[in-house]
């Protein structure tokens, strides 16, 4: 497929549509056709991250929906990736450097970041994480307690402003709808890996309250790489009466150290591919953070002729990171506050025929960060100040949103959102050049059609457009690090998608979406220097795609899936001072991406399960004069689940790496000095053993 075009793939796409509708047809001959809202409940699957709960297959867009089951058997929990590289679209870096936080990238969106998650909107059990300028950390998630995650691939911007990739919304358990639960937790693994953790909570009459906390210890693979980390998320609800419900959701999270290995270079990996890189041990670079979060959320469906949605939250983050380096000011401070709220109601509107509802809200949000940077001696000892700053930046968006029922088999989706985004700088410090303020005006829109084929086939097309404001640090790099560019523009997309969803095949699920994504004045790195990324607009890029998944159950204890995506993800328009990059491919990304799980689950409890992942060649940097090969990993887990002496047990044990092969976890793009390189794990093994009442 290396040469493959878009026009190609879209006929393979239809082709094979075609036959699954012939398929289907043959299978279902003596069914007798009925319309899709008499499904049974109990097999509607509903998703709620398009900010309008719908069936899945009446969403006019790419998304997908992780159970329980998949987050949480026999996990190590270490990072996100391990349970949703599942879904097609999705790509993930960065495992296993918890000073840097894992990069996610949708579509393309989110690879170019260095400092966690961009492009991507991150929400965890309702409440944003993505602050008002764009960026969004995962060290504050609580994935022992996850009880599901959506994920909508797609245009974004007209649900919830400052994105451009997709939704990923997270939720953790809260006790609503279960049994008292109590269980303890401990799983140990290679390189020093250790997690205690503690689980308890349920249904109590009117009240809900669930408590998850743990205790992670880790040496690394690299040197220079050991974290520790503690987490408690606390969730307590009340039913205030029939369809009104309070709740409130409490996490707090501890990282005293997340050291950070550097990035090697190819001569650097020759010698030894577990060092640390620049001066990582020399000045003990590191990351140290502790922050909370409270929230409270409303829902109420009896008071008004519709549904009203509230919800506020406060969280609190401080912040210390000393990068590997003496040559530049590398020891950076913030104390930040982000807080906000929103409303969101939801009804019917009869006037626009049956079945017809519209949403509208608005989102209010507010991120305060008191920054300090300082030089730091060859010795690690803290020097002279270079920064002494107040960046705050303001968030306020207003939407709505129509689906309409234009008959039992089709339906649109119309939405509309403006933001008004603020970001402001107060230079304290020397000259004050620092100093600087930017508004962002944006509209986004989306429409989407939905064609329900038959009872169990959809088939949706959909358009719109999403924008990516510059982040605090991409507006002080692009200036050098010291001043306040106000040439720095926003990045804008526009989104163009077909898809098809196909539950109508004896055992089998599939899915796909064809997609090609405009954008203009895209923010990438276009160099590093100084301990800097300096960024800039990069003129116009194009990005085409294909995303397949597949589930096929052998039998009630055998099943398969697998999740392929095809990126051709290009420059258009785009050169440097120097260099001209029209026709690259955008840098840190495959071409192909595919994954694979086969599990087995036996009625006395025992299950084995084996996973694969294959990567296809990255470049390293815009030029792509260096080209990263690419990287297939199998990994396998087993285990039983099972009672004795009045309690549950689960006794796990897994080997990631089964086949010890060498790859990176993680591609700095653009590094200076070509040290683009962090080595990942060989084959490791971790154990797990669980106890509940």
């Amino acid at each position: 497929m290396r040469n493959s075009s878009p026009a190609v793939l879209l006929l393979t796409f239809v082709v094979a549509c075609s036959i699954s509708t012939a398929l289907a047809q043959t299978a279902a001959d003596e069914l007798e056709p009925a319309a899709f809202e008499t499904a049974e409940e109990e097999d509607r699957i509903l998703v709620t991250a398009a900010r309008l709960d719908r069936d899945l297959l009446l969403s006019p867009t790419a998304v997908s929906l992780v159970d329980e089951e998949a987050l949480q058997t026999a996990r190590q929990a270490l990072q996100l990736d391990e349970s949703l590289n599942r879904v097609p679209g999705l790509f993930f870096q960065n495992r296993y450097n918890f000073a840097q936080n894992l990069r996610v990238s949708v579509r393309g969106f989110g690879a170019r970041s260095p400092f966690g998650i961009r492009g991507v909107r991150l929400l965890v059990d309702g409440f944003p994480q993505t602050l008002p300028d764009g960026q969004a950390q995962v060290d504050g998630i609580d994935l022992e307690s996850l009880a599901s995650a959506e994920v909508l691939r797609g245009p974004s911007s007209a649900l919830y402003g400052n994105a451009s990739g997709g939704v990923l919304s997270l939720r953790t358990q809260d006790g609503r709808g279960l049994g008292p639960e109590a269980q303890a937790r401990a799983t140990w693994g290679s390189f020093g890996f250790q997690r205690l953790g503690v689980r308890a909570g349920g249904q109590f009459d009117e009240w809900n309250a669930y408590v998850s906390a743990w205790d992670l210890r880790y040496d690394g693979y690299r040197d220079q790489s050991r974290t520790e980390t503690r987490l408690l998320n606390a969730h307590l609800g009340r039913e205030l009466g029939a369809g009104r419900h309070l709740g409130l959701v409490l996490t707090v999270a501890d990282q005293p150290i997340g050291q950070d290995p550097a990035a090697l270079n190819r001569d650097q990996l020759a010698v030894d591919r577990r060092a640390a890189g620049g001066q990582a041990v020399q000045v003990n670079s590191r990351q140290e953070v502790s922050q909370f979060r409270l929230g409270f959320r409303y829902e109420d469906t009896t008071s008004l002729p519709g549904e009203l949605k509230a919800y506020a939250f406060v969280s609190q983050r401080d912040f210390k990171q000393q990068l590997p380096s003496t040559f530049f000011p590398s020891l950076i401070e913030f104390d930040r506050d982000f807080f906000g709220g929103g409303l969101q109601y939801t009804d019917l509107l009869d006037v626009a025929g049956p079945d017809t509802r519209y949403t509208v809200g608005v989102d209010l949000a507010r991120q305060r960060d008191d920054r300090r940077r300082f030089r730091v001696t060859p010795t690690a000892e803290r020097a002279a100040q270079t920064q002494d700053e107040l960046q705050r930046a303001d968030n306020g968006g207003v939407f709505a949103q129509l689906d309409l029922g234009l008959s039992e088999q089709w339906r649109a989706v119309l939405g509309l959102r403006y933001d008004r985004i603020t970001l402001d700088i107060d230079d304290f410090f020397g000259e004050r050049l620092g100093s600087g303020r930017r508004n962002f005006d944006e509209f986004s829109w989306t429409t989407g059609l939905n064609y329900m084929i038959r009872p169990g086939r959809q088939f949706y097309l959909n358009a719109g457009t999403a924008f990516e404001t510059p982040t605090f640090t991409e507006i002080k790099d692009a200036a050098g690090g010291v001043g306040f560019s106000l040439d720095l523009e926003p990045q804008r997309a526009r989104n163009l998608e077909f898809g098809l969803r196909d539950e109508t095949l004896a055992n089998l699920d599939l899915s796909a979406a064809l997609f090609r994504v405009h954008t203009r004045d895209e923010i990438i790195i276009v160099a590093a220097q100084d301990g800097l990324n300096i960024f800039d607009n990069a003129g116009r890029t194009r990005r085409d795609g294909l995303e397949l998944g597949a589930e096929y159950r052998f039998s009630e204890r055998m099943s398969f899936s697998a999740a392929y995506t095809w990126s051709r993800f290009r420059f258009t328009e785009f050169r440097d001072a120097t260099s001209l990059f029209d026709g690259n491919r955008l840098p840190g990304l495959p071409e192909h991406a595919l994954f694979a799980e086969l599990a087995w689950r036996a009625d006395s409890g025992w299950f084995a399960i084996a996973d694969t992942l294959l990567v296809s060649a990255v470049y390293a940097d815009n030029a792509n004069t260096e080209r990263v090969a690419g990287y297939g990993l199998i990994n396998a887990r087993a285990g039983r689940a099972f009672s004795s002496a009045g309690l549950s047990w689960e006794a796990f044990g897994a080997l990631n790496n089964l086949t010890d092969r060498e790859y990176f976890s993680n591609i700095r793009v653009n590094a200076a000095n070509g040290a683009f390189f962090e080595a990942a794990p060989e084959r490791n093994v971790f154990f797990g053993l669980r106890v509940g009442l």
